[in-house]
């Protein structure tokens, strides 16, 4: 069986590939003439994230047998990620993702995962159960629950875990990976009851509970159990609410220069804050200013701040 040290502080599940970022913005794919390449993939860009903070991160995932699989492999270990539970898929060729990048707020996406991503062949053999149950953070994305085997390996990892505290869900609804929204619905339905934290936007609360609304998100997702809901809402900042608490940050103000991976910088940031028992606010304002510091630089998985540079950055008022 593949397994994954059992020190982890954060375990993740899900996407792995590389990410090739037109070095021209302003500008569609066929006047781009040069492409920086970097690791991508948002459990694995979570973990990145963590591993800045100096926490234990471990990512489960599979590359494809080629060049591109191996230089992923070798990024995440030159990025402080253990690499044990990647498994290399001898059938299907490692993900690639362009985009295009028109700031403050337009980066189309096209994803190359035909005729199927190997990060969704994740499968139980990979799983180290009791390195689930002993991690500080598991951390599981609703693209890991669009396709078998993945999906079944995701539901085996939360029947491990029996819903201990910081089991983490990131709504990380994209619709090209599902054949229809109810479809996505369905999965989100039938996992939730294993879920302790999710994080999502206001499109993405939609699909889990039905909802757009923050505040109604937030408290169908408490009525589900969970402890902590995190409604991201763009301009207007981050809700997070538990059964005790509400508390709004507002957006961190940068010069956005690539949207993509604010997120996941703001997922490592709050487990590395949930791990450290801050009080939610903090935890919240700190994870909002990782992600405006990611916003504001080209790449994703190496614009990953450090612990130093959030908390510089929230005392700038950035």
């Amino acid at each position: 069986m593949t397994g994954t040290q059992h020190a982890s502080e954060i375990l993740a599940l899900g996407r792995l590939g590389v990410d090739l970022y037109p070095l021209q913005s302003g500008v569609g794919l066929e006047e781009v003439t040069s492409f920086g390449k970097y690791l991508g993939g948002s459990a694995a860009n979570v973990t990145v994230a963590a591993a800045r903070h100096g926490r234990r991160s471990a990512l489960v995932s599979r590359v494809g047998d080629d060049p591109f699989g191996r230089y992923l492999l070798n990024e995440l270990s030159r990025l402080g990620v253990d690499r044990t539970g990647v498994v290399v898929d001898p059938d299907l060729k490692t993900p690639l993702t362009f985009c295009e990048i028109f700031p403050p707020d337009d980066f189309p996406l096209y994803f190359y995962r035909e005729p199927k991503a190997p990060d969704l062949n994740i499968d139980f053999s990979q799983l180290n159960l009791d390195a689930v149950r002993a991690a500080g953070v598991l951390w599981l994305t609703v693209t890991g629950l669009s396709q078998e085997p993945s999906r079944s390996a995701h539901v085996a990892a939360l029947n491990a875990r029996g819903r201990s505290r910081h089991t983490i869900l990131d709504l990380d609804y994209r619709p090209m990976f599902w054949s229809d929204p109810h479809a996505a619905s369905a999965q989100v339905d039938a996992v939730l009851d294993g879920v302790t934290v999710a994080v999502g936007n206001r499109e993405e609360c939609e699909i889990a509970v039905g909802e757009t609304d923050p505040h109604r998100a937030a408290d169908a997702l408490l009525d589900r159990g969970i402890e902590l809901a995190i409604v991201k809402q763009g301009p207007r900042g981050v809700l997070a609410k538990t059964r005790d608490e509400a508390v709004e940050v507002p957006p961190h103000d940068v010069d956005v220069v690539n949207g993509l991976g604010a997120g996941d910088a703001f997922g490592g940031a709050l487990c590395h804050g949930l791990l450290s028992g801050w009080p939610l606010e903090r935890i919240i304002s700190f994870a909002n200013a990782a992600g405006a510091i990611v916003a504001s630089r080209l790449e994703c998985s190496t614009a990953m701040p450090t612990t130093s540079e959030v908390t510089a950055a929230m005392a700038r008022g950035e």
